[in-house]
């Protein structure tokens, strides 16, 4: 995940790429000149920081539960973000703080779902299922009718999971498997709050201000789960940790990117975000995929993937 990215807006931004998008406050366009090799590789980094963060999760949900984990991870980033951002508060409307308010609960929502899927499913499944959403908001958003098989083709790799035992998708925890649908949709939503509230708010002030608000909504239910242990030393180090590789880091990495890297270039590499979660998981948490669950995997990447690439030649167009 934003994930997120994305995790703070890491994960997502515009309305324009299926599988994530550009940070809150960060222009998309394409930059003059330099090597794109350097871009790919903050991109790529970021990717991993943001699923081995969600690995580390995983391995400290007993002592905490998801919601502490989510309690854990949206807190630790609102502090270093506001910390880092020192956003301004005075000199905006009511309709920026609603704007800024709607972007924290959905990333409360699409974190705590998220969570709550991987508590229950291996990473890689969890990821691919959630993908889902911003694909399907690309695919609304392009109304064309190229990217209907694009949703097609994702389609069918979400029916080879549901149909494969073993570590597929039919062979786990339903729950599971619709929470992961259900933080996709808080994803999309994620997008589109994400671009209004980088339109009203400076540089990344907006994103620190949600995920503030974010933090905030989900306290009471990690201290209900968590209560006490979350003040453990070591739990807050851990805490801290997924806070910093989920949202922080992939966070910076990726605003450095963008500024050379054009948004649907960027928009490509994190559609392979279903791949890095299920190597995430295979080599932290020891979840195998089986032939068929990496094809199923494969489906849904190449699905963001086509759709990213038809929306950018509408646009082009």
């Amino acid at each position: 995940m934003p994930a997120p990215s994305a995790p703070p807006t890491a994960t997502s931004a515009t309305t324009a790429p299926p599988a994530a998008a550009v940070p809150a406050g960060v222009p998309a366009g394409v930059p003059a000149g330099g090597s794109r090799f350097g871009p790919l590789a903050l991109v790529i980094s970021a990717g991993i920081s943001v699923q081995f963060g969600a690995a580390l999760a995983v391995m400290i949900m007993p002592r905490v539960g998801a919601a502490g984990v989510v309690t854990l991870r949206l807190a630790a980033a609102a502090i270093v973000l506001l910390l880092l951002c020192r956003p301004k508060v005075r000199g905006y409307v009511r309709a920026d703080w609603g704007t800024v308010v709607a972007f924290g609960v959905t990333m409360a929502g699409m974190n705590g779902l998220f969570y709550q899927a991987i508590d229950r499913i291996p990473l890689g499944p969890a990821v691919t299922l959630e993908v889902l959403g911003p694909l399907a908001l690309s695919v609304i958003v392009s109304r064309r009718l190229v990217n209907l098989l694009w949703a097609g083709l994702a389609l069918a790799g979400v029916v080879l999971l549901s149909s494969h035992g073993g570590g597929g998708f039919g062979g786990l925890d339903l729950v599971g498997a619709a929470y992961a649908i259900g933080a996709g949709v808080m994803w999309a939503a994620y997008i589109v709050f994400s671009a209004r509230t980088g339109r009203r708010f400076p540089q990344a002030d907006g994103l620190a201000l949600a995920m503030a608000v974010a933090a905030v909504l989900s306290l009471p239910l990690g201290i209900v789960e968590a209560g006490s242990e979350l003040l453990e030393p070591s739990t807050l180090a851990l805490g801290l940790g997924v806070a910093v590789l989920s949202s922080v880091l992939p966070y910076t990495l990726e605003l450095l990117a963008l500024r050379r890297l054009p948004a649907p270039t960027f928009a490509i590499l994190m559609s392979l975000e279903p791949a890095i979660a299920a190597a995430a998981g295979f080599l932290v948490l020891n979840q195998a995929m089986s032939a068929m669950d990496a094809l199923a995997i494969a489906l849904v990447i190449a699905a963001s993937i086509g759709a990213v690439r038809s929306q950018t030649r509408k646009q082009a167009a």
